[in-house]
C-alpha cells in the first residue's frame, strides 16, 4: 500500500478544535487508500512555555534535563490526536521518536537524525494503523532522549519518510507554502509555487523559519518531494523538489537571520587560540555558522567565528566565559544580523553582488562581511537594519523579476 507522512506544526494543533479537526483530515486521506504516518509538534506555545518554567528555577537548565522536558511537548499532542482518532473509528497508536526508531547522536537541544530505524512504525502500518509520532525528538546511542533544535518536527517528517520510502511528505503550518519573503517583513512577497531543495535548503541556513535546513537535506538525498501547504487554507502549496535542468537563474528569495554574533580572536598564538575556542565550543555543543582563520606576516592572526545563538540557552554565561578566557584578545559583535540573497547562478558573475553591496551602501546600509555559496549571498549588516535592507533587495531584484 502507498505511504505518505504528514507533518503538523504548532499552529496546526494548538487546541482541541483544530485536532478534532485534523483527524478528520487524517481520516479522509486513510480512506484514500494509504498507510499514513504523522508527525505532530507540540501544542502552540508549548515549548516555549516549557523552556520559561526550566529558566524560572535556573537562568542555564542543564542540556540533557531540558530535552526530557521539552519532549513532553509533543507526546500530549500525540496522545491527544490518537484519542480524536480512535473516536472517529480510526485505529491508531502513539509513538515518542524513540519508539519510532529516530536515532541521532549526543548532542542535546540541537541533535542530529543520524538514523532511522521504522521497524515499530511499519509494524503498525500493516495492521491497518494511523501512526502518530511525536517530533522534534528522538533517542542518543547512549539512550538519552534528545531534541533536535527548532524546526525539528520537519526533520522528523521527512527522516521518516526516506526510511518508509513514502510516495511524498506534506508540511502544513500556518501559511499556504514559500513565499519570497516573510510576509509580516515585506508585504509584497510573492507565493512559491516550487523551489528547489537547494534553495530550500539554503533558505532555511540562511534564516527563512519555514523548513528546517536538516529536513531539506534528508529530502534531497532520498529524491523526496515535499509539499507545504497551509492546515486550513487548501489551496496553494509549494513543491519542494529536484527541478529538471535548466530550470530558470535568477533570485528566486530574500530572507534574514536576526540572532547572530562574531567573535573575533587575535592573538600571536593563533593555533593555540583556534584550538581553544574549537574545544570550547564543542563542549557546550555551539554550532559554527562561518569561521574565517586569517595568518598575517606580522605578529597577530586573527580568527573569526559566526554563531547563531537563537538555539543556545545561557548565552550570557558563555559570553562571560569567552571574555574572561581570551582577555584582551577577544571582541564579540553582538549587534549583527545578516541578510541573503536566494537564486540560482547568483555566483557565475560578480554582477548581482556588486550591485547590492552598491545598492546598500547607497542606501546607507553599511556592510560588516559577506559569505557567498553557489545559491546564496549573505551580507553582515546592523540588526536595526535588517528589516530596511529585505524590503529594499526584495524590491530591487524580485519586485523588478530580475532574471539572469
Amino acid at each position: 500500500m502507498k505511504c505518505i507522512v504528514q507533518k503538523y506544526g504548532g499552529s496546526s494543533v494548538a487546541d482541541i478544535d483544530k485536532i478534532k479537526l485534523i483527524a478528520d483530515k487524517i481520516a479522509k486521506t486513510k480512506e484514500e487508500g494509504y498507510n499514513i504516518a504523522v508527525v505532530v509538534s507540540a501544542i502552540g506555545k508549548t515549548t516555549n512555555q516549557l523552556i520559561e518554567m526550566a529558566r524560572l528555577i535556573s537562568p542555564d537548565p542543564p542540556k540533557r534535563e531540558l530535552d526530557m522536558l521539552l519532549s513532553t511537548g509533543e507526546r500530549t499532542t500525540m496522545a491527544l490526536l490518537c484519542i480524536a482518532l480512535h473516536e472517529l473509528g480510526i485505529e491508531a497508536v502513539s509513538l515518542t521518536g524513540s519508539q519510532a526508531g529516530i536515532v541521532t547522536n549526543d548532542v542535546h537541544n540541537d541533535a542530529k537524525v543520524i538514523e532511522v530505524r521504522p521497524f515499530r512504525v511499519q509494524d503498525e502500518m500493516e495492521k491497518g494503523k494511523v501512526v502518530v509520532v511525536g517530533g522534534f525528538q528522538g533517542v542518543s546511542y547512549r539512550r538519552d532522549i534528545t531534541t533536535l533544535g527548532r524546526g525539528g518536527s520537519d526533520t522528523t517528517a521527512v527522516a521518516l519518510a526516506a526510511a518508509l520510502n513514502a510516495e511524498r511528505c506534506e508540511i502544513y503550518s500556518d501559511v499556504p507554502g514559500i513565499y519570497s519573503a516573510d510576509p509580516s517583513i515585506v508585504a509584497a512577497s510573492e507565493h512559491l509555487p516550487e523551489i528547489s531543495h537547494q534553495q530550500m535548503q539554503e533558505m532555511s541556513l540562511a534564516g527563512a523559519k519555514v523548513m528546517n535546513a536538516a529536513a531539506i537535506q534528508f529530502a534531497k538525498e532520498s529524491n523526496i518531494a515535499i509539499y507545504a501547504r497551509s492546515t486550513f487554507e487548501p489551496g496553494k502549496e509549494t513543491i519542494i523538489r529536484r527541478l529538471p535542468t535548466g530550470a530558470p537563474k535568477g533570485v528566486r528569495a530574500v530572507v534574514s537571520e536576526l540572532e547572530l554574533v562574531r567573535i573575533r580572536l587575535s592573538s600571536t598564538t593563533a593555533e593555540d587560540s583556534f584550538k581553544a575556542a574549537l574545544s570550547f565550543f564543542s563542549k557546550n555543543q555551539i554550532s559554527i555558522k562561518e569561521l574565517n582563520y586569517f595568518i598575517n606576516s606580522g605578529d597577530n592572526n586573527n580568527i573569526s567565528f559566526l554563531i547563531s545563538y537563537s538555539n543556545i540557552y545561557g548565552w550570557e554565561k558563555i559570553k562571560k566565559h569567552l571574555l574572561d578566557t581570551f582577555q584582551g584578545h577577544i571582541q564579540i559583535e553582538e549587534n549583527l544580523s545578516a541578510i541573503s540573497i536566494i537564486g540560482e547562478g547568483l555566483t557565475n558573475g560578480v554582477d548581482i553582488l556588486n550591485d547590492t553591496i552598491s545598492y546598500l551602501e547607497d542606501n546607507q546600509i553599511k556592510i560588516y562581511g559577506i559569505a557567498t555559496t553557489s545559491f546564496r549571498l549573505s551580507f553582515l549588516v546592523e540588526r536595526e537594519r535588517i528589516k530596511e535592507a529585505v524590503i529594499l533587495c526584495h524590491k530591487k531584484w524580485i519586485e523588478q523579476e530580475f532574471h539572469i
